[in-house]
């Protein structure tokens, strides 16, 4: 639009605050802003010449401007973003963050359920959250469900169904993490009492939580049951534990958002602290792309309505580096100096430094939208850092995983050309060990997969690595010199904490250098062999596909291995349990057939040395 046309129409923008609406000839939307006084905004953009190409090409593309009329600033400010998001004109700021982020909820049903959703309905239930990372908030339920009993079945307990006698407890019950509601052993009060502490605690606010456990204890002194007291006391020690581990700013504080913004370049970056209770519970970075010569006071309002929206924020003081515009009502904004508040902005900033150092070295390392030539270099490079007689463009990497010493399963994958290559990823169900054999668990998955790809006449890879010691390493090597294999690839093994590379039956071991290109990429294939298996894992787990190792020695039942369960609380302290502690727990003849399931292969070692 030509300022002579614009001249025309501007006595008819009105002087209230609302929002603006730019439009091309073709009726696309181009740019949709906010202001105070829409008639003094929208002249300002035909009144001067600007310095930035990009703002002149939309003043030259405007051919139509459309307003909305808002009752104040904060409804302007709320509608400019609303439409921002469900239009995303070329000309507003780009905000790269759209993610969805996950949730706790506390199911709406007798009994609440709590665990991790990314879905949020209108079903009556309680969310809390949303939560910045999936790994933080499963860490933060395991912790819940370490320290309050909650039931984690699916079952349906009604009033009618518990009376009638339709369910049994189950091994949870009988390992302490549920008080058995299903058969009527816990009431709904006491129970809706465990979901006000777990409230207490997904926002931070764990002193009521303490206060309530120590006031069980001593109620449980007074009435002289000591070892009830003593395991409550247990549960004390870790909340206060998990509070020392939190980053607590001053338990005097109210609930504050603080802000602080990064430029680099074309691009920003906006780094969210949420403090509650003094505590801070959230902490998130967000790249954004401005796309005018937005200030930095517009690009941090824009962002914090965003956080403020996502996260579900009604903090009513706001912390930032530099005043901003951010008219909502109730909610105060400061700008500190020193103290307390001062500290908090540092720590964000050096978040938001820290998020940008990351972005740039996960461009180094991850090779994705690299040329081939760029890629081809950085594998050429871990070639000559090994010493392999081929660029490995085709890398496999193995890695075991148990939990608490039962239920062995293995993980694979795969890289070609520096990228994971999912579709050739594989999880393994271990066959044929029995128990928690880690040199056993790898010979057998290597002699699978190798075994395929020779009677599939696959390509093998350039470069196998097996994650953990030496002696997974020589138990991959048997498979491979069973199958013919040797000479045709290289298979090194990576220690499992020290990132030290070897080779069969070398006594030094490889270092690469710690910033190296190929030690990043290393570092990458093992973090995402550990992310699949881990994953695969915890999958099984929760459908409930394991079996309860004790229950396979032949002469123990289902009760004496809940029994053990119970005293010792995994399977691996079972196992390295004495045979003294066995025989006080289940008695002398159950406990001879445990140990010597154990212990039978140690000791027929011992005696052919």
């Amino acid at each position: 639009m030509e300022q002579s046309a614009f001249q025309q129409i501007s006595h008819t923008i009105p002087l209230e605050p609302g929002i603006y609406k730019y439009f091309d000839s073709e009726g696309e939307l181009l740019y949709v802003g906010k202001a105070k006084s829409l008639r003094k905004r929208v002249s300002s953009y035909f009144n001067k010449n600007y310095s930035s190409w990009k703002t002149a090409e939309l003043v030259k593309r405007i051919d139509r401007i459309e307003f909305t009329i808002v009752n104040s600033e904060q409804d302007a400010l709320f509608l400019e973003n609303a439409l921002i998001k469900q239009h995303q004109p070329k000309f507003n700021i780009d905000l790269k963050d759209d993610k969805t982020y996950p949730y706790i909820i506390i199911k709406k049903e007798p009994f609440s359920r709590i665990f991790l959703t990314r879905m949020k309905i209108n079903d009556g239930s309680e969310y809390l959250g949303p939560f910045t990372s999936v790994g933080k908030v499963r860490e933060l339920l395991e912790f819940i469900r370490s320290t309050i009993p909650l039931r984690t079945c699916k079952l349906a307990l009604t009033a009618p169904n518990i009376q009638k006698g339709k369910f049994k407890v189950c091994l949870e019950y009988h390992l302490g993490n549920c008080k058995g509601p299903c058969e009527g052993l816990q009431s709904e009060q006491d129970y809706a009492e465990s979901l006000v502490q777990v409230r207490n605690m997904l926002k931070g606010n764990l002193q009521p939580v303490i206060q309530h456990f120590t006031d069980q204890m001593k109620s449980l002194a007074e009435n002289l049951e000591f070892e009830k007291a003593a395991q409550v006391k247990k549960k004390i020690d870790y909340l206060e534990n998990y509070s020392a581990k939190s980053v607590i700013v001053n338990h005097r504080f109210m609930n504050c958002d603080v802000f602080t913004l990064l430029r680099d370049g074309n691009m920003a970056y906006v780094n969210y602290l949420m403090v509650q209770n003094g505590t801070i519970v959230q902490t998130h970075t967000i790249p954004l792309e401005p796309h005018l010569e937005e200030p930095d006071e517009e690009i941090l309002s824009f962002a914090i309505v965003n956080l403020r929206t996502n996260f579900e924020s009604k903090a009513p003081e706001i912390v930032v580096p530099f005043p901003i515009e951010y008219p909502e009502e109730g909610v105060t904004i400061t700008v500190p100096k020193s103290g307390d508040k001062k500290q908090l902005l540092d720590l964000s900033a050096k978040n938001v430094n820290y998020f940008l150092d990351d972005v740039r070295k996960k461009k180094m390392l991850r090779l994705e939208g690299k040329d081939d030539a760029a890629i081809k270099q950085v594998l050429y490079g871990l070639q000559e850092d090994l010493g392999l007689p081929f660029a490995p463009l085709h890398i496999e990497c193995f890695d075991n995983s148990n939990f608490q010493g039962a239920y062995p399963v293995s993980a694979m994958v795969c890289f070609k050309n520096g990228l994971p290559s999912k579709a050739d990823y594989r999880h393994y169900n271990v066959k044929t060990v029995q128990g928690i054999n880690d040199f056993a668990t790898m010979k057998e998955v290597v002699y699978r997969r190798y075994k395929r790809l020779l009677d599939e006449q696959s390509p093998l890879p350039q470069l196998v690595i097996i994650d953990g010691g030496k002696g997974q390493l020589g138990a991959a090597m048997e498979s491979i010199l069973e199958l013919g294999l040797a000479g045709r690839m290289t298979v090194m093994g990576l220690a499992k904490n020290e990132e030290e590379l070897f080779f069969p039956g070398d006594s030094e071991s490889v270092k690469l250098g710690y910033n190296s290109e190929s030690l990043k990429l290393i570092r990458r294939i093992r973090d995402e062999v550990h992310r699949f298996g881990i994953t695969f894992h915890r999958n099984k787990r929760s459908a409930g596909t394991f079996k309860n190792e004790l229950e396979g020695i032949k002469g123990i039942g289902k009760e004496t291995a809940n029994a053990l369960l119970r005293s010792f609380k995994s399977v691996r302290r079972v196992k390295e349990a004495d045979k003294e502690a066995l025989v006080k727990v289940v008695g002398l003849s159950k406990a001879q057939i445990v140990y010597q399931y154990f212990h039978s292969g140690a000791e027929e070692q011992q005696g052919t040395d």
